[in-house]
């Protein structure tokens, strides 16, 4: 297939018969964690300063070992390169930083919602509906275990992505980071369609 004149091959527009996505493992931990670092790196400080930057790539930008174990986490590969990760959760967790309470703790599909977890897409691969893959993939799962909803909490980097996939905002939120740097986020709901 060729590239269309102008634009990079190797991050071509249409992405399906490029980048191939599947289930990650553990041994993906060290590819998902570049990624993530390298995504933040490059989108983060396009809507938060440097210190929130700074704090975001050191606990943000973290592979959740509970995500990559229970098999409900994604990554999109070209070339056998890494270029978008994502997922959902059955924990009653919201990202690796978050260290509440009960975290481990297995949602109850039937009143509460899955949470969508973690999404990175490298910055030469954004715009290319990776995201919303990841997000496909992370509906039909949670949707073949029982849940009826979707919850996550948006960092400004992603809120256009989740507003598109259509999940609506609830409420402006500042996650503060274990250095006491805080992350204005937003949190958000998607009904799973039945």
């Amino acid at each position: 297939m060729s590239s269309v004149e102008g634009q990079d091959s190797s991050c071509p527009d249409t992405v399906s018969a490029w980048a191939a996505l599947r289930v990650a493992t553990p041994a993906d931990a060290e590819a998902v964690e570049a990624l993530m670092k390298e995504s933040g790196a490059a989108l983060f400080p396009r809507v938060y300063d440097a210190p929130q930057t700074a704090s975001a790539l050191h606990y943000v930008c973290v592979p959740d070992p509970d995500l990559l174990a229970d098999g409900t986490y994604f990554v999109v590969e070209h070339e056998h390169e890494v270029v978008a990760c994502g997922g959902w959760s059955r924990r009653d967790k919201l990202y690796t930083g978050d260290d509440a309470a009960g975290d481990d703790r297995l949602l109850d599909p039937a009143v509460e919602p899955a949470r969508v977890r973690a999404m990175f897409v490298r910055e030469d691969w954004t715009r290319r509906g990776l995201g919303r893959r990841i997000l496909e993939a992370s509906e039909a799962a949670a949707r073949a275990e029982g849940f009826t909803r979707l919850a996550l909490s948006a960092t400004l980097a992603g809120l256009p992505l989740y507003l598109a996939y259509g999940f609506q905002p609830l409420a402006e939120t500042e996650n503060v980071m274990p250095d006491g740097v805080a992350l204005r986020c937003v949190t958000m709901e998607k009904a799973i369609p039945a």
